[in-house]
């Protein structure tokens, strides 16, 4: 056979039998139209449970939450009466957030309170009084050598963290999370 008979009959085997021609479609598979796509079924028949395959247990409780008897109905308000819905509940959203913005002040009030007290504490020295306190009274300091930078010592002594990890072992810290751990507490460990 010469090479052009080759080439003609592959051009025309690919034109007649190609699947992107439109004109002649593809035929499935016959061991694919009596199976079932899911392998699930043919398992559970194996293993000689006729029951069908397990609902699922999400599902289920979504329908159940969803369409059982005790689930209120929508509001459906008139107008007036829907009127009236979002006037209390902007009113009651109103109320939060002044709520809201009054603990955010508070906490800021208390925040600049322990640190003014800390910038008090910091500038002191042991006998409690501040170097312009010393000037103005023209006491000089016990220490009047090398002790002369002595203040601050009550700021170090309140900023102290001592006794903080007695209680709880710092080995048990957990992140917060909404889900309990999967072991309780180990009682048998030991430090």
């Amino acid at each position: 056979m010469s090479r052009r008979g080759v080439g003609k009959q592959s051009v025309v085997l690919l034109t007649q039998q190609s699947p992107l021609r439109a004109s002649l479609p593809i035929p499935p598979p016959v061991h694919c139209l009596n199976k079932s796509f899911s392998t699930t079924a043919s398992l559970l028949a194996r293993k000689g449970k006729n029951k069908g395959p397990k609902p699922d247990q999400r599902i289920a409780l979504l329908r159940y939450a969803l369409q059982h008897p005790l689930t209120p109905r929508p509001l459906r308000f008139s107008r007036n009466r829907s009127l009236r819905h979002w006037t209390i509940h902007r009113a009651f959203q109103l109320h939060q957030a002044n709520v809201r913005l009054a603990q955010t002040l508070s906490l800021e009030k208390q925040y600049r309170s322990m640190a003014s007290a800390c910038e008090a504490l910091r500038l002191m020295d042991s006998d409690g009084l501040t170097e312009q306190e010393r000037e103005q009274l023209g006491v000089k300091s016990a220490g009047a050598g090398p002790e002369k930078g002595e203040g601050g010592k009550l700021y170090r002594v309140a900023m102290e963290k001592k006794g903080i990890w007695e209680g709880v072992p710092i080995e048990y810290a957990r992140a917060q999370v909404d889900t309990p751990p999967r072991a309780g507490w180990n009682h048998a460990w030991t430090r």
